[in-house]
């Protein structure tokens, strides 16, 4: 409905004006489908573009969906928030609860609920006051679990193989790094390309750290010595992805040591203080990391310099010395002369024997001569067939012999072996066993009687000196309060003493338990004055039973004692 002056009116004079006098209305019914639908419309078009200022509030990551629901609150009033995946993607850092930002978006109703919310499209943080607020509670924390402790850092190789770089493959940063490298020491740069600005550079640069840790050594791909995580300077909003917990962690948990040079000189993350060396520039990491070839050319050569001159101070020295040694010793053919005499007289002395040696040989040679004569072998060969056959014949004569007996000794054990015999034998061995069966029952019969009556004896014996039997005669045994330490002096039962005494039970009988044939009774012992049965509360016996146990203890003749 439209006023006069073209505007629209009050939705309460509208109201007003669709109700007649008469009360009834003539107002369109909606569907409720159709007015949340109406209301998501009026307020998209009242709220099309807005800037909220609040604290993040709820914000549990991304959905799986990729979309982040979360609301923004201040003292007096909250709101729903939703970030669209393509938008949260496109944001420069990643919302965290408690975090104060502001927000650009548009306002527009969930139906299902009946609830406003802000679609965000941007989101920065409230200043530079909130971001800083959010690095220093998260430095503090870090550094208090030790991650940026200077006795975790290591140090850094001095002339590494491989240099390991984490950076973006585009920007001006891995061109100064290659240079520089190049200039100062060429050796082996392998790149890690990432995104060092955005939602997604945090987890890029943890993986590049996290990839270059799980090379292995020896591999087709190098292994590199030393890492560098670099990029160019900026903002704190463009440097807030190194300040990712993630990322420090993945720092301080690396193997591989690492030098941080993000940013300017004046710039600081917490990368910086996770690294084992930061680096002002990106150029001076290169510089840290890398020597100088010339220089180190220049202090080898001077090195070699002065070996050589040590070398050639201690060779001539060596060689004086060795002059001053020489000129101390005596010529060598006075050194040889002794040795030479005695080499010709042993020379002239082995002439000689040899001669001798080979007469005495020529003559033994003779001799054998003499005695290897045709005639002498024929009648050593004749004598020893003669021997050979006579062996022969007496080995013939005992073998015969042996055979003969052994013939012998078959024929007799062939003869005892008959089956009357054997079964002759075999009755007489079966007598002779029941015979001695039988004894042994009859002897196994007298020991168990013998051990029987000894086993009565001991079990008398035993009786006698059950401590229960003298208890039936009359005795008691007093134990201490504990009721297992006997006591056996009067002594030990000072005035209040609690104490308990063991008596004969008269009415048990053998069939009965044997735990119930005695009883306890506890009392508690008064000096010699003290009227008995008079300390109050004590457990004691009454004293007319113990005057006569008393009485009964002075009749016992002298000699036979008394526990009382």
């Amino acid at each position: 409905m439209v006023s006069a002056r073209g505007g629209r009116t009050p939705l309460s004079a509208r109201t007003a004006a669709a109700v007649p006098q008469g009360g009834v209305p003539n107002v369109l019914e909606l569907s409720v489908s159709d007015l949340s639908n109406k209301l998501k419309r009026t307020i998209e078009d009242q709220f099309g573009h807005v800037r909220v200022r609040g604290e993040v509030s709820g914000y549990r990551g991304p959905h799986s969906s990729g979309h982040a629901y979360f609301c923004l609150k201040d003292d007096k009033a909250r709101i729903d928030a939703v970030v669209w995946r393509t938008a949260f993607a496109a944001l420069p850092f990643r919302p965290e609860e408690g975090l104060e930002v502001i927000a650009t978006g548009k306002l527009t109703t969930y139906p299902g609920s009946s609830k406003y919310q802000i679609v965000i499209e941007t989101l920065e943080p409230a200043g530079a006051g909130a971001l800083m607020a959010l690095l220093n509670e998260r430095k503090a924390r870090l550094e208090a679990e030790g991650l940026f402790a200077a006795a975790r850092k290591r140090p850094l190789p001095y002339l590494p193989n491989v240099v390991g770089v984490v950076t973006s493959p585009t920007g001006a940063v891995i061109r100064d790094i290659l240079h520089r490298v190049a200039d100062r020491f060429p050796l082996h740069v392998l790149v890690w390309p990432v995104r060092v600005q955005g939602e997604t550079s945090a987890a890029e640069v943890t993986a590049a750290i996290e990839g270059f840790n799980a090379i292995e050594p020896g591999g087709p791909v190098p292994r590199p010595d030393v890492l560098i995580v670099a990029r160019g300077g900026g903002s704190l909003e463009d440097l807030w992805g190194f300040n990712d917990e993630t990322l420090v962690r993945a720092a301080a948990a690396s193997a591989i040591p690492l030098v941080s040079a993000v940013g300017h000189e004046t710039d600081w993350t917490l990368l910086d203080h996770a690294a084992d060396r930061r680096a002002p520039t990106p150029t001076g990491a290169a510089e840290i990391v890398v020597p100088v070839r010339a220089e180190l050319k220049a202090v080898l050569a001077g090195l070699e310099a002065r070996l050589g001159g040590a070398v050639t101070r201690r060779l001539d020295r060596e060689a004086r010395a060795l002059a001053a040694t020489a000129r101390a010793l005596p010529a060598p053919d006075m050194l040889l002369a002794l040795p030479r005499r005695r080499l010709d007289e042993a020379e002239s002395g082995l002439t000689r024997g040899l001669s001798l040696a080979l007469s005495d040989r020529r003559r033994h040679l003779a001799e054998s001569a003499g005695r290897l004569s045709p005639g002498i072998l024929d009648g050593a060969l004749r004598e020893r067939r003669a021997r050979l056959r006579q062996q022969e014949s007496d080995a013939a004569r005992g073998i015969g012999s042996i055979l003969h007996r052994l013939r012998r000794g078959y024929d007799e054990a062939a003869s005892g072996l008959q089956p009357h015999i054997i079964r002759a034998r075999s009755e007489a061995a079966r007598l002779r066993l029941d015979a001695l069966g039988a004894g042994l029952q009859t002897l196994e019969r007298r020991a168990a009687e013998r051990r029987r009556e000894t086993l009565g004896g001991l079990w008398r014996i035993a009786g006698t000196l059950d401590p229960r039997k003298v208890l039936e005669r009359g005795y008691a045994i007093v134990y201490a309060e504990d009721g297992r330490t006997p006591i056996t002096r009067a002594d030990a039962l000072g005035p209040g003493t609690r104490f308990q005494v063991e008596f004969a039970n008269p009415d048990w009988r053998p069939d009965d338990d044997p735990a119930t044939r005695t009883q306890r009774r506890e009392a508690v012992a008064t000096d010699g004055d003290a009227p008995l049965g008079s300390v109050p509360g004590d457990r004691t016996l009454p004293a007319a039973p113990i005057r006569r146990r008393a009485a009964r203890a002075k009749a016992i003749a002298p000699g036979q004692g008394s526990l009382f």
